[in-house]
């Protein structure tokens, strides 16, 4: 049984990888036109240094080893984004903005969904250094025209509000441990849990709440916020943020959906997750996040988004059948053959030479063609004799 791997991971085989390296190169492209500039994080950082800021949940999904040269408790890490917040905040320490792109695997200690991997192949993109809702709608429309490019458009995408939650739970008066056990009955929509757990709290901050799971749809569902939710500068201010959004955001579909707040101890703005391919989990989740840097010595006004290659490719549609590989003759000495198949490979196609002796099949190699000499001359002809 040497060859079966752990629960939730899995080998990419040659289609796929294809399809993943493709998908890679040209969102990584559409990145670097846009300015995004390319980090590549290690694999295995310090411990605290991989899931200091980020909150529970990133270090219950992260794996734990001993350093054996430091004996310092080391993780491999679970998610890419504190990794880039590090570089930006420690070791490019620009005054500007930063735009930083990544793509690499992470790897989770369970499954997020019954059907996810335990090692995605996270892609993302970060702007550090502008806290204006400006840098949120370059981010939201980056993360549109990427799922565009992947074949996997956004048919819906999610956007809520974590200052909502926390202006909420503050008036609330809810101890921290209590504020957590709320937030996870918000994303869960679990009213009756709610309303016995808000019994004693007073209104209008317990209606509050409680409507909170029920507003969510087109940007009129901000309208119905601000009628049902207190009335104060802050909450005023957080609705008109998500007004300019919906504004500024009119060509992509969005939605709101005020419960929806990934990220309690991570996110501190917006938060937002994008739906595709009749797919009933998101594809691509992001949010602002301006306190995370302060673990590394500077806070910086950050947004960003990350998803799953694997999944996106797992959600693409058929590939279109391309021509297969060209079986080339072992050359030997044959310097004009040679260059025949240089000639071949500099055009973009694939050549396989026929190593001497070979007992197997060219199509198990892809190959669909042969080149062979006729009249003088090499001609690509179809694959005879399989």
């Amino acid at each position: 049984m040497r060859w079966v791997l752990p629960d939730h991971i899995q080998d990419a085989l040659p289609s796929e990888a294809h399809q993943l390296e493709t998908l890679r190169r040209r969102l990584l492209d559409a990145f670097r036109v846009r300015g995004y500039q390319l980090v590549m994080p290690p694999l295995l950082e310090y411990l605290d240094s991989l899931t200091t800021g980020a909150g529970q949940d990133l270090k219950l999904r992260t794996f734990q080893l001993v350093d054996q040269l430091s004996g310092r408790t080391m993780g491999v890490r679970a998610d890419m984004t504190p990794q880039v917040t590090r570089i930006d905040a420690h070791l490019l320490n620009h005054r500007g903005v930063s735009r930083l792109c990544y793509c690499g695997s992470v790897l989770h200690t369970l499954p997020s969904t019954l059907t996810a991997t335990r090692e995605p192949l996270q892609l993302g993109a970060e702007l550090y250094g502008h806290a204006g809702i400006e840098a949120d709608v370059e981010i939201l429309h980056l993360l549109a025209e990427v799922m565009r490019l992947a074949e996997v458009p956004a048919s819906r995408i999610d956007i809520s509000h974590v200052g909502l939650f926390h202006a909420l739970a503050a008036r609330a008066g809810l101890v921290p441990g209590r504020e957590e056990e709320l937030f996870d009955l918000l994303q869960a929509k679990d009213v009756p849990a709610l309303q016995a757990m808000l019994a004693d709290v007073a209104e209008p901050v317990r209606a509050a709440l409680l409507a909170l799971p029920g507003l969510y749809g087109g940007p009129e569902v901000l309208d119905r916020a601000a009628a049902c939710l207190p009335r104060d500068e802050e909450i005023t201010a957080l609705l008109d943020e998500l007004r300019q959004l919906a504004g500024a955001l009119a060509d992509l579909p969005i939605s709101f959906d005020l419960s929806d707040l990934r990220g309690y101890h991570y996110h501190s703005g917006i938060v937002f997750a994008a739906y595709g391919a009749e797919s009933p989990a998101a594809l691509a989740l992001g949010g602002r996040y301006d306190r995370v840097g302060e673990a590394f010595g500077r806070a910086r006004p950050a947004v960003g988004f990350s998803l799953d290659l694997r999944e996106l490719v797992w959600h693409l549609p058929a590939p279109l059948a391309h021509p297969g590989a060209v079986l080339a003759p072992w050359a030997g000495d044959d310097a004009e053959l040679a260059a025949e198949v240089a000639a071949l490979r500099a055009r973009g196609e694939i050549v396989v030479t026929a190593l001497p002796g070979h007992q197997g099949t060219w199509n198990e190699a892809g190959c669909d063609r042969q080149l062979v000499r006729r009249d003088g001359r090499w001609a690509i002809v179809p694959l005879q004799g399989e």
